[in-house]
């Protein structure tokens, strides 16, 4: 079986709009929660979020584009561009976030190398898709009698991620939309994956984009009792395996890793971040909302078995976590099933701690935040962890510390019972 590794990561997070301002919040234990500003959260039982500061889409994009498309596609390009200039796919030089990104497509079959990016592959996640131009759009039709737009169903649909990413780089390969909840951006990883290791692609850009900051979306998973209340102190209001946790904190952003055979990258000789070991998955068979720790510990051992890893291997878990009461306390459990006594020996953090849940999308960055944890040999802490759940006693990580990882595993659990898993490992030439 081909090997698949990390050469390339672009992340838009609510900590910053690139890869390198977000690692370092995250190591230096900031968050990026605060009070919702894109539109006015009042009558809303939940009023914060993580949103993105400050994001450029007119680097990316040209004009007409940005007013057309959902802003979840317009993160999805940039991390996409930031990804692929990471993995030395494109260059400063060659004006593709300054220029190119920002032209038509007449122009945009850029190379690798000697090697065309014709038969590579898109693979972009997300939960909710253009669920804010779908509500700004009924509002307006409703409120004040605007017309639909000939764009608005186009400019929605979650496969318009990798259509735009494709039409931009001149990928002709696969380009495929996943929904799957809180666990497409990992999916779309894990499948990306499973095509480079049969032979379909030698490379893929893969992961998951979400823009759910809007009325319609917050306003409906407050309502389902999923997010936090704690409005007046958004940034300890996320806060995974703390016994006073009270829900999710929504998010938006993206993030992208070019996945790439193992001979293919050694080829180009570029920088490996770390091997896609693993992927695993299931379903829980149980519960819209509720998670059930048996189908995530399957999806746990189903990762450990593709990977041909035994538990004694694995150093740190990037845990789904999201600071739900019910959430946090399955997957330390299914943790427990499959670690066994091994579960005080494995470091266990949560980004959204710090990034809040950025649903279909957050997969895809906390894949990208591990395999950087390998590269570096620095495991991120989770903050505002004050009183651990007793139910949820896990070897977690509170500060950054500075450990060798040899093995890594990234949990992705979403609604329905989803359930995706990856396992990283250090590569070593």
């Amino acid at each position: 079986m081909r090997r698949v590794v990390i050469t390339g990561i672009g992340v838009v997070t609510p900590l910053g709009n690139d890869i390198e301002t977000t690692w370092m919040g995250l190591i230096e234990k900031r968050s990026g929660i605060d009070h919702i500003e894109k539109f006015n959260p009042s009558g809303l039982a939940s009023r914060i979020a993580g949103e993105l500061k400050n994001f450029p889409s007119e680097n990316y994009m040209v004009r007409k584009d940005i007013q057309r498309l959902d802003p979840f596609i317009h993160y999805a390009i940039a991390a996409a561009g930031m990804a692929a200039e990471d993995a030395g796919l494109i260059s400063q030089e060659s004006g593709v976030r300054s220029q190119e990104l920002k032209e038509t497509t007449q122009n945009s079959k850029l190379k690798i190398q000697n090697l065309s990016l014709d038969s590579a592959g898109v693979i972009i996640g997300s939960s909710r898709g253009g669920i804010t131009s779908m509500g700004n759009a009924l509002q307006k039709h409703l409120l004040k009698g605007k017309p639909f737009s000939a764009y608005l169903m186009p400019a929605t649909t979650i496969s318009m991620a990798p259509s735009y990413i494709s039409m931009k780089f001149g990928i002709k390969g696969p380009s495929i939309g996943i929904s799957t909840a809180c666990a497409s951006g990992t999916n779309a990883i894990g499948e990306a994956a499973r095509m480079i290791r049969h032979g379909e692609i030698d490379l893929a850009l893969a992961g998951g984009s979400e823009a759910p900051i809007c009325r319609l979306a917050v306003g409906g998973y407050a309502a389902s009792g999923a997010l936090s209340k704690k409005n007046q102190e958004p940034q300890k209001a996320s806060r995974p395996f703390d016994k006073d946790r009270d829900g999710f904190v929504i998010s938006e952003g993206a993030g992208v890793l070019v996945l790439e055979e193992l001979n293919h990258a050694l080829k180009r000789k570029v920088k490996i971040y770390a091997e896609l070991a693993g992927y695993g998955i299931s379903s829980d068979a149980f519960h819209q909302t509720k998670p059930d720790s048996e189908g995530e510990a399957l999806a746990m051992n189903n990762a450990l078995k593709d990977a041909k890893i035994s538990i004694e291997e694995i150093d740190y878990i990037n845990a789904h976590a999201t600071s739900t009461p019910l959430g946090d306390l399955a997957e330390s459990t299914a943790i427990k099933k499959v670690f066994g006594k091994r579960v005080n020996d494995i470091y266990v953090s949560s980004c959204k701690s710090m990034l809040g849940h950025m649903l279909g999308a957050a997969g895809a960055v906390e894949t990208a935040i591990t395999a950087i944890s390998i590269n570096i040999g620095t495991i991120i802490p989770t903050i505002n962890l004050e009183a651990p759940d007793p139910l949820c006693d896990l070897n977690h990580v509170t500060t950054t510390i500075k450990k060798d990882i040899s093995t890594a595993v990234t949990n992705s659990f979403g609604f329905g019972g989803i359930n995706a898993v990856l396992v990283l490992r250090k590569f070593i030439g």
